[in-house]
């Protein structure tokens, strides 16, 4: 059993700026513990300790004898293991997230880390046994206790692992030496919070420096640009260590365990089959030109330009004003959308606003970014925000907020099933943002409000969809590549560059240094493939919306239900209700017709 932490998901088309905003919710951590000297704290490492040690000395090597009752009742246990672990390292870890580059926050996160990881080493035959056991003997026990049953789907996850276990003696090695290779996801962590960059005559964080790219001012964009460039040059050299550490680990555990493709492991962990994942991945590639390519050509003519520059990509539009949303009115705008979507989802929303359940400032050493994280089903969820009062920020929040209402709808599964694969994880976040924007294309006070407001959504489409996808083929040849040898940072450059142009298309020129640009994308590092879920459940939602417009009468119930289900049930179980079925590839091409809808509307503008 390894206990991970909540991982920043860094949106790179997040944007910041702004002055007074209002008062901004800071988290309150005390539903985890009050401190990190709690009693509490100390309370749980010691129970953990011991429940460790007692599980492994009640069932090692005695679960193919349990009957359904004892096997159940050994579920039961290792879901209150699961659970004060999870809490533990939740506590840590949103800690060291708020204040990245405080020692004391990143020591008390690594020896969390350090203890929780000794204390389960015992825990490791769990799985490997499981794993051991006949279909028949577990069949039998499945058909003789129906609460028993209600485990399946999780069985079934941990057991597709079965083809790639290594022998006992080698999973406990790989767990212990887990910690060891988490330094290298804290080293990246601690090195982009630590990069200043100097833009405009003041010293800036990342978060700062990204959102000049989404500035009026086109010389400030360009300036952004080509200083993120240059930090990212002069730290190149370590995100190339990194990068080739990490990809290299991953060959060596793919090798050992036998798995066919360095991609296998992801598709696994999401409960998908990898011919959907390409099915999704080739109808992208195909629509890029009906797609990025089309409507960064209107984008073009729009600002008048010969030729795009890559700090054009996020530009706002000419028309566009330089507003400032300040958080009451953001928080009015989510909630608005999603209570008139169905008053429970308001419900659900309101204590992430009123009971410490969101950090929404930016803050010297904090993570960049933005993520929710569930935290153990007995708690709930936690959200972070850098909010910096843009209308994209606006958007992060509904996305956001949208995980947090899944996961506290699937906490009632409890914590073997309430985890929702990847690619089902976007749903509800994506749907939200859905949601907001629909809400605010509603109240468009005329066309050109209507005009800034579609095209702000194309784009933002384009990059959880095309972006996203070419960050998918940017590392299946990242890790292809690193098979074959150590590569130079020029070597990692030429790949990056390989995919950009095909997603972006003809209108864009792309500035010395923009090689250098796969540096700050942590999904390559924490979470290799993740990104072709944002991908998945962009088109899953478009394809979901269609189906509630369609046909609104009691969507919403079944909407519910599907989030309730967590992790329980299969993306072809959790989306047949709709008539919807993503095995199917014409799937993504209706998906994918939503965004061209879209950018037929704003074309359609231009006569």
């Amino acid at each position: 059993m390894r206990i991970t932490l909540p991982r920043p998901v860094f949106d790179a088309n997040a944007s910041a700026g702004g002055k007074d905003l209002g008062p901004l919710p800071e988290w309150d951590l005390s539903d985890l513990y009050a401190a990190p000297d709690a009693p509490e704290l100390k309370r749980d490492l010691d129970w953990l300790e011991q429940a460790c040690a007692s599980f492994a000395a009640d069932y090692e090597s005695k679960l193919g004898t349990l009957d359904a009752r004892g096997f159940l009742d050994a579920l039961h246990r290792h879901e209150k293991i699961e659970s004060v672990a999870g809490r533990i390292m939740s506590f840590a870890g949103l800690r060291y997230y708020q204040m990245t580059v405080d020692p004391e926050r990143a020591k008390f996160l690594s020896d969390m880390q350090e203890k929780i990881t000794n204390y389960t080493t015992p825990l490791v035959f769990f799985t490997l046994e499981l794993n051991r056991l006949d279909d028949a003997t577990l069949d039998a026990l499945f058909d003789a206790d129906s609460d028993l049953a209600r485990y399946k789907p999780a069985i079934r996850r941990i057991r597709a692992m079965k083809p790639y276990q290594l022998s006992d003696e080698l999973e406990k090695f790989l767990h212990d030496l887990g910690v060891v290779g988490d330094a290298w996801e804290r080293l990246f962590d601690e090195t982009i919070a630590a990069l200043t960059f100097d833009v405009d005559g003041e010293t800036q964080n990342i978060e700062a420096t990204l959102n000049y790219l989404t500035d009026q001012n086109r010389a400030k964009r360009e300036e952004a640009a080509r200083e993120l460039a240059r930090v990212f040059s002069d730290n190149i050299k370590t995100f190339a260590r990194v990068h080739n550490t990490q990809t290299k680990e991953k060959e060596i555990l793919d090798r050992w365990r036998k798995m066919p493709t360095a991609q296998t492991g992801r598709h696994l962990s999401n409960d998908v089959e990898p011919e959907v994942v390409e099915a999704l991945r080739n109808a992208v590639v195909n629509a890029y030109p009906r797609l990025s390519h089309r409507y960064y050509e209107l984008k073009r003519k729009w600002l008048g330009l010969d030729r795009m520059q890559v700090w054009d990509r996020n530009a706002p539009l000419p028309m566009e004003t330089d507003r400032i949303v300040k958080w009451p009115e953001a928080r009015s705008m989510v909630m608005d959308a999603y209570t008139d979507f169905d008053p429970r989802m308001g419900e659900i929303a309101t204590p992430f606003f009123e009971k410490g359940w969101i950090d929404a400032a930016v803050k010297p050493g904090k993570a960049p970014g933005a993520f929710a994280h569930p935290t153990v089903t007995d708690v709930h969820p936690y959200v972070m925000l850098n909010y910096l009062g843009k209308p994209r920020d606006v958007m992060t929040l509904a996305h956001e907020l949208g995980h947090g209402v899944h996961q506290v709808l699937a906490a009632g599964q409890g914590e073997m099933l309430a985890a929702t694969p990847l690619t089902l994880a976007e749903t509800a976040s994506v749907f939200g943002e859905m949601l907001t924007f629909q809400k605010m294309l509603e109240n468009a006070k005329d066309d050109k409000e209507r005009k800034v407001l579609l095209a702000g959504k194309v784009e933002d489409m384009i990059n959880t969809v095309v972006r996203q996808i070419a960050f998918y083929d940017f590392e299946c040849k990242l890790h292809a590549a690193r098979r074959g040898g150590e590569l130079t940072p020029d070597d990692i450059n030429a790949l990056w560059m390989s995919v950009q142009a095909e997603s972006l298309g003809d209108a864009f020129d792309f500035m010395e240094g923009y090689e250098t640009f796969w540096a700050y994308i942590p999904h390559f590092v924490h979470s290799p493939f993740y990104v072709y879920a944002y991908a998945f459940g962009d088109g899953l939602v478009n394809a979901l919306y269609a189906a509630y417009k369609d046909a609104p009468e009691g969507f919403q119930d079944k909407y519910f239900d599907m989030l309730k289900a967590g992790g329980s049930k299969h993306h072809k179980d959790l989306l047949a209700p709709f008539g919807l079925d993503a095995t199917d590839p014409a799937f993504w091409d209706k998906g994918l017709s939503m965004i061209e809808g879209f950018i037929d509307q704003l074309e359609a503008m231009e006569d």
